[in-house]
């Protein structure tokens, strides 16, 4: 055998020594290449794991300010770790919540005062959400419904009546949620208001929006209840319920369903404190509207009770031209009514800087340019007024002015009387 016959063989040996092992080299790249994968893959389980872990004592912690409704969904300790397609979900609503924990503490407005808001019974929590959007207490119905989800409180919603303001956060808005409150409200209606200043008074306490009351006001001939009253039924066509508002403290619901409802009491009480009776008789020579007219001027000038009687005896004998030579006609002028005529919201008691503004407002109501009573009452007299009206003090006086000491006056037969009280009291002639 020659030398290169000999190097061939050698040759060929190597190849098939080399053929031999490749398959255990390829079974070792193949192990190793499945240990990695294994690896990368417990290392995912694990970063999941973690991620699972801390969201849900995150949550624990941060946004469970409000009572615990669960504890298998908010609690770490409770042992909620399988792995369930229930468990899972739950934890995934966890983390995206915890993505948008600044989002929950940020209000929807700036405006603390609270406003209403109703469940109606059967309302489900996302259309409680999407409601809540739209009348500007959240800014994310999503996001709100996703909070309840997560707490638990979307089963705990209750129906009723409830005050929320634009800057409580998620959070409080969902927990005040929980217990229907204030379905009624006390309000107190005093003396000598109007019925503008009733409307407010009602808004602002959420009994009712005041224009719907005001509508109400000025057409009862239009409500269903307008018949049941007597001392009504006089009313001329036009005319309003000012002055039949009786002042008192009422007891109203929340959020009335009509005007009727809140009307009924003002004038239940009018009819067991006054009604027609009331109207009638006494020594003014005043009854029904006429009276609770004049009686409403009173309410507005007097302060102090003892004076109320003698008030009214003043506008009685204008009326009764018992004043005319100093006068000059029937005219009450009486500053209310014309503060009444240029009142406005914000201001419904207008005040001039002098008497001589008095007579640049034109108005029916401006009893210093008409005489006899305004075509209504300006606001709504308390028992008091109207009594001091029916059975005014005998007396002659024609005219008085406030002094300015604790709300008393000064009376005057004349004009010359008169005249010198304004002089005493500092008045501008």
């Amino acid at each position: 055998m020659n030398k290169s016959t000999h190097s061939f063989l050698q040759s060929r040996k190597r190849q098939r020594a080399q053929q031999k092992q490749a398959p255990a080299r390829s079974w070792a790249d193949l192990i190793l290449t499945n240990l990695a994968r294994f690896g990368f893959l417990a290392l995912v389980l694990g970063v999941l794991w973690s991620v699972w872990s801390v969201a849900e004592a995150h949550l624990g912690e941060q946004l469970m300010a409000t009572e615990r409704i669960s504890d298998a969904l908010i609690d770490p300790t409770a042992g909620q770790y399988a792995l369930t397609p229930e468990n899972i979900e739950k934890q995934v609503l966890v983390f995206n919540l915890n993505l948008r924990e600044e989002e929950l503490a940020q209000p929807a407005g700036t405006d603390p005062r609270p406003r209403p808001f109703t469940i109606i019974p059967g309302d489900a929590a996302r259309f409680v959400a999407a409601r809540l959007q739209s009348q500007g207490f959240i800014t994310d119905a999503e996001l709100f419904n996703l909070y309840l989800r997560v707490t638990g409180l979307d089963r705990r919603l209750e129906a009723g009546n409830f005050m929320l303001a634009d800057t409580m956060t998620m959070p409080e808005i969902a927990e005040a949620l929980q217990e229907a409150r204030f379905e009624e409200v006390l309000v107190t209606v005093p003396e000598g208001m109007r019925a503008e200043e009733i409307a407010e008074r009602l808004a602002e306490n959420y009994v009712i929006d005041g224009e719907r009351f005001l509508s109400a006001v000025r057409q009862p001939r239009s409500l269903s209840i307008f018949n049941d009253y007597d001392f009504l039924q006089a009313l001329p066509d036009g005319a309003s319920l000012e002055g039949f508002l009786f002042p008192d403290t009422y007891r109203f619901p929340v959020s009335a369903s009509t005007p009727e409802l809140i009307l009924a009491s003002f004038l239940n009480n009018f009819e067991d404190r006054v009604g027609s009776d009331g109207l009638i008789g006494g020594n003014s020579g005043l009854s029904g509207r006429d009276l609770l007219n004049l009686a409403a001027i009173v309410e507005r000038e007097a302060v102090q009770a003892d004076e109320r009687p003698l008030i009214a005896s003043v506008y009685v004998n204008r009326l009764n031209s018992n004043c005319l030579a100093d006068v000059g006609g029937t005219y009450l002028q009486a500053d209310p009514t014309v503060q009444y005529a240029r009142g406005v919201a914000g201001n419904w008691w207008w005040k001039p800087q002098s008497v001589e503004e008095y007579s640049q407002i034109v108005s029916p109501y401006n009893t210093y340019l008409n005489p006899g009573l305004p075509p209504g009452p300006i606001a709504s007299p308390g028992l008091s007024a109207i009594e001091a009206t029916r059975n005014p003090a005998e007396s002659i006086y024609c005219f008085f002015l406030a002094t300015g000491e604790e709300g008393r006056h000064a009376f005057a037969r004349t004009l010359a009387e008169h005249e010198a009280n304004l002089r005493i009291y500092g008045y501008n002639p």
